[in-house]
């Protein structure tokens, strides 16, 4: 079977850079014009043009859209069904990506850089940990980062979700309520850090530092802060977690300590996630529309790449408490 050409052959053959090969078949600047039409002479007799990357020479377009996701995790999979559904009947397709490699900050960049513009024409970026990305393609942003919000973003309102879950604790005579928050930095955790604050306040009830913890939203961190919380002689006696695999954890360490959720312990979740409603008692949550998101972000991103100007380029949706079986009455 004969080898398809790569890129380093196009180079070789036309007597110039791998990087100059990129520039001139994806039409960026600093290639002289007679160097570009050599490079493009090449691709053709090569046959190089039979790949993607080469496909976007001809047309300067991959038909595909990337979703740049930290992992692949529930919330994120609820995202991605939401991208491919507002997908389906376009030209585009779907390519979900991971670069993380479990490093802290800017990963997205060296992603972006590595896609853009020949493997994909948007992107979408999922709880990134960064704004500032500086992409050769549009880029919209779910649960954006804290950054300047001059990137087009689509996040649900989780400061008011954050309000019901802690007011649904509030009304069932709960008045020690702890809160595990999620990651720092991005802006949906300050606000739902912020709603349980609000709700407390608004109801005369002071924010007891030692009824805070940290969980980043991973599974590790939640555990310590939930072991803490639980085991003080004064313990809450319901929590409100950042998000529903956090709650899940919490579930997880009350039982270790002898605590019957919700008989001993309320906890209240946010998100959804398919598996909060198939856990054993069923997760109360705060359903924001994962799906939705993504399909919201989809069409955004579809309208930029068309070159228009969409209606709005900061799409906020709501969300909805879902009382089930982990929160009770305190006896």
């Amino acid at each position: 079977m004969k080898r398809r050409p790569t890129i380093t052959d196009v180079a070789a053959a036309a007597g110039v850079s791998v990087a100059t090969v990129s520039k001139a078949v994806n039409g960026r600047y600093g290639v002289a014009s007679e160097t570009a039409d050599r490079v493009l002479a090449v691709v053709a007799e090569l046959g190089y043009e039979s790949s993607l990357i080469a496909s976007s020479m001809r047309s300067r377009t991959t038909g595909v859209i990337g979703v740049l996701v930290a992992d692949f995790e529930p919330f994120s999979a609820e995202i991605l069904k939401g991208v491919g559904q507002a997908l389906r009947d376009s030209r585009y397709d779907l390519l979900a990506y991971s670069g993380s490699h479990g490093s802290a900050e800017g990963w997205e960049r060296r992603s972006l850089s590595r896609l853009s513009g020949t493997l994909i024409d948007g992107a979408i970026m999922v709880t990134p940990t960064v704004v500032n990305v500086g992409a050769e393609v549009p880029v919209v942003a779910i649960d954006p980062h804290t950054g300047p919000a001059d990137l087009p973003t689509v996040e649900s309102d989780s400061y008011g979700g954050a309000l019901q879950a802690t007011r649904h604790l509030l009304e069932l005579g709960h008045t020690r309520i702890g809160f595990i928050a999620g990651r720092p930095d991005l802006r949906s955790s300050i606000a739902r850090d912020a709603g349980y604050r609000r709700a407390l306040t608004d109801a005369g009830f002071l924010v007891e530092p030692a009824l805070v913890g940290s969980g980043s939203y991973r599974q590790d961190a939640v555990r310590v802060a939930a072991l803490e919380m639980l085991r003080r002689g004064d313990r809450p006696t319901a929590i409100f977690a950042a998000n529903d695999i956090s709650a899940m954890e919490i579930v997880k360490v009350a039982a270790e300590l002898g605590l019957g959720v919700p008989r001993d312990l309320s906890v209240i979740g946010f998100d959804d996630i398919p598996e909060a409603s198939k856990s054993a008692p069923a997760l109360s949550t705060v359903r924001q529309p994962m799906q939705t998101l993504g399909a919201e972000a989809a069409r955004l991103l579809l309208t930029l790449m068309d070159g228009e100007v969409p209606a709005a380029t900061h799409v906020t949706l709501p969300t909805r408490l879902i009382p089930r079986g982990t929160t009770a009455p305190p006896l």
